[in-house]
Parts: structure tokens; C-alpha cells; sequence
């Protein structure tokens, strides 16, 4: 489908089981309602997402999608209805200021297939709360972890459970943390095992994975 500034892949969802996704970074407003727009008419029975879409492209959503669900933390739009959640994803958080990547991350989850089970506020330096949460960490099919500084947090998680992990690195912290790459190195050079990293403050990708992981799992449940 072609809008002029953009080509739709109306396609994507019979090839890979969900349908194209809006990058709303460096889109005019109006680029950004078009899009939405011509994803929902050719996926109309299920959700389409954009993010990172800024404050000015959330409001010219509101008024010109008044169905669509707006979060302004972590500056996502969806438009279309939701589809059944098959499989569960918790999404931990090391601090507060890791939000909007997590709920960047929950809402593709939910977008995607899946259920999002969003844990916040659990990081290392108050590791108690961590183990406060471990049984609905536990619980879940895929883990999401969200973490910034010196991103401990998913080595420690990777060291308690056997559930796969998507780590994702947040671009959080004081002094030299240069923007994230100190968490990302962290993060990949862990040694638990069983732990995938994916880019700095890539709350999407990691929900796109977790989710799928997910939805195959219950597959396989039945």
C-alpha cells in the first residue's frame, strides 16, 4: 500500500503472524495517523502499533483516532482490538527510570499476542525486592529485563531461574555510562547462561521476541 511518504507491508502479517509496526521517530504527525490508518484497514480484526512516537504525534492521535490506546510513557499508539494473549511475559525492571522501556516493551507484548506481566522497581541494590517477586517471575513463560547502570540485574535473574531471558540494556545512569553501551557490555558478557541481549533501550525488539517465545510455548502446552 502506497501513502506517498511510505510503502505498507499489508503482507507482513501472512508471512510472520503480525503485521507491520509504525516507527514513529523522525515521522511528521500526520505521517504517523496516515500509517496507522492503513495498517488497521488491512489488518482491521487485530491491533497495529506505532512507537517512539513523540508528544506531538501522540496528541494528533488522540484527536484523529479517538479509538486509538495512547501511552504517553512509553509513547506508543495502538489502534485495532486486542488479540487474544496466548503465553504470559513478565517484564522486571531494575528502577522506575527504566519505564518507559518497559512499558514500550509491555505494550508490544500485548500487541504481539501475549500477556505482560510488568514488575518494576527490583533492582540489585535493594535485591530483596527481587526475591519479594520471584514467584511471579517464575510463573512466566519468557523474562524481559530491563536494566540501566551497570545492569546486574539480569545475571542475577539469569543465576535464579531456568526461563529464557531477553535483557535489555537502558541508556540510565550517572556519569560515563555512554548511553547504555556500559549495560549492553554487561549484559552480553554475562555468565548465566540462557540469556539473550538485545540493543540499548530496545523495549520493542525484546517484546516482539518474548512474545513470540511465549505464543510458542503455549502451542506446545496445548
Amino acid at each position: 500500500m502506497k501513502l506517498g511518504y511510505a510503502t505498507l507491508d499489508v503482507d507482513r502479517r501472512a508471512r510472520t503472524g503480525d503485521a507491520e509496526v509504525v516507527f514513529g521517530h523522525g515521522k511528521t504527525p500526520e505521517q504517523v495517523v496516515g500509517a496507522l490508518r492503513g495498517l488497521h484497514a488491512a489488518n482491521p480484526d487485530g491491533p497495529v502499533l506505532a512507537t517512539r512516537v513523540d508528544e506531538a504525534g501522540r496528541e494528533h492521535c488522540r484527536r484523529n483516532l479517538p479509538r486509538a490506546v495512547i501511552d504517553d510513557i512509553g509513547r506508543t499508539v495502538v489502534l485495532g482490538p486486542p488479540r487474544p494473549a496466548r503465553g504470559r511475559v513478565a517484564v522486571v525492571s531494575a528502577g522506575t527510570c527504566d519505564l518507559p522501556v518497559v512499558r514500550e516493551c509491555a505494550t508490544t507484548i500485548a500487541v504481539f499476542g501475549s500477556a505482560a506481566d510488568q514488575i518494576v522497581d527490583v533492582g540489585v541494590a535493594g535485591i530483596h525486592r527481587l526475591f519479594d517477586q520471584l514467584d511471579r517471575i517464575k510463573a512466566a513463560d519468557v523474562v524481559v529485563v530491563v536494566a540501566g547502570m551497570e545492569a546486574a540485574l539480569p545475571s542475577v535473574v539469569g543465576g535464579l531461574i531456568g526461563t529464557p531471558i531477553v535483557a535489555v540494556p537502558t541508556s540510565v545512569g550517572y556519569g560515563w555510562h555512554l548511553e547504555g553501551v556500559t549495560a549492553w557490555l554487561a549484559m552480553v558478557n554475562t555468565c548465566a547462561p540462557g540469556i539473550t541481549t538485545v540493543n540499548v533501550d530496545n523495549g520493542f525488539g525484546a517484546g516482539v521476541a518474548a512474545a513470540r517465545i511465549a505464543r510458542a510455548t503455549a502451542r506446545a502446552a496445548g
